[in-house]
């Protein structure tokens, strides 16, 4: 192969790689991986005794010691071969889209058949509560259950605004292109500078919050809110580190929060 044809290669493969890191970036469905650990870590540590043995015996059934250990089971289906088709069937269960900035939840309109995230937590939490359920059956509800409650508490996974949750806002970080969803999958959390275990014990020493939701259509709508409101979409599409340390004692809260309402839905369904 000539130089010229070898750069002509080269270019190809650089243009693929590019086109594929798009698609990875526009196809993301979640907090990134360590932030979903956070919340499940976080609620593990506020689970009630009975609620906490119930919890590990379910665990077993999918090899697993921690709700950490789960957390992305909900994403992961997408890299197993043969559960693509089941997570493209549960794909919408990972959002909800608002109609506008008003954030009212209408189901008929934005949550049609129980397509959303609302509505699957409340289904697997039923799943989960019904002990007539054959285990593996409640086992699968409790890993849906631990992804789609941290899922809602992402701001972009309950938005309005007509780009996908931010998967087609375009924006660059340290000189790459990225997107706004991706950004705060991953960016805003890892700029604490903290593994993910670390992270959740730091944040576990804080004061609880008061919180006393039990709706996740208010939960889903107070992330909506936090869309229009906090900042969340940049002045710029250039996103430098102050944009990072702004929004990120957000992120932290948000992850708080669904810790917290994650122990709460899981002391309820296996009190």
């Amino acid at each position: 192969m000539t130089s010229a044809a070898l750069r002509m290669h080269a270019h190809r493969l650089g243009w693929l790689a590019s086109m594929l890191a798009l698609f990875c970036s526009t196809t993301a469905q979640a907090w990134g991986p360590a932030a979903h650990r956070i919340v499940a870590q976080l609620a593990e540590g506020q689970l009630q005794a009975d609620a906490r043995v119930k919890v590990r015996q379910l665990l077993t059934l999918s090899d697993a010691r921690h709700l950490s250990d789960i957390a992305n089971w909900a994403d992961d289906l997408r890299e197993d071969p043969d559960q693509r088709e089941f997570a493209r069937a549960t794909a919408r269960l990972h959002y909800v889209n608002f109609a506008d900035s008003a954030c009212r939840f209408e189901a008929d309109r934005i949550c049609a058949n129980g397509q959303c995230v609302v509505a699957a937590i409340d289904h697997y939490a039923a799943i989960l509560a019904d002990s007539s359920r054959p285990l593996a059956e409640r086992a699968e509800a409790l890993r849906f259950v631990v992804h789609f409650v941290g899922d809602v508490h992402q701001p972009l996974h309950a938005g309005y605004r007509p780009d996908r949750g931010g998967n087609h806002m375009q924006v660059r970080i340290d000189g790459k292109g990225s997107n706004l969803h991706s950004v705060w999958d991953s960016r805003v959390t890892a700029s604490a500078r903290l593994g993910w275990s670390r992270h959740a014990e730091r944040l576990a020493r804080v004061a609880p919050l008061a919180d006393a939701s039990e709706d996740p259509v208010a939960w889903a709508r107070q992330s909506c809110r936090l869309t229009r409101d906090a900042g969340i979409y940049p002045d710029s599409r250039n996103i430098d580190s102050a944009y990072l340390e702004r929004m990120r004692p957000l992120a932290e809260r948000q992850m708080r929060l669904a810790g917290k309402r994650l122990a709460n839905v899981l002391n309820r369904a296996l009190d």
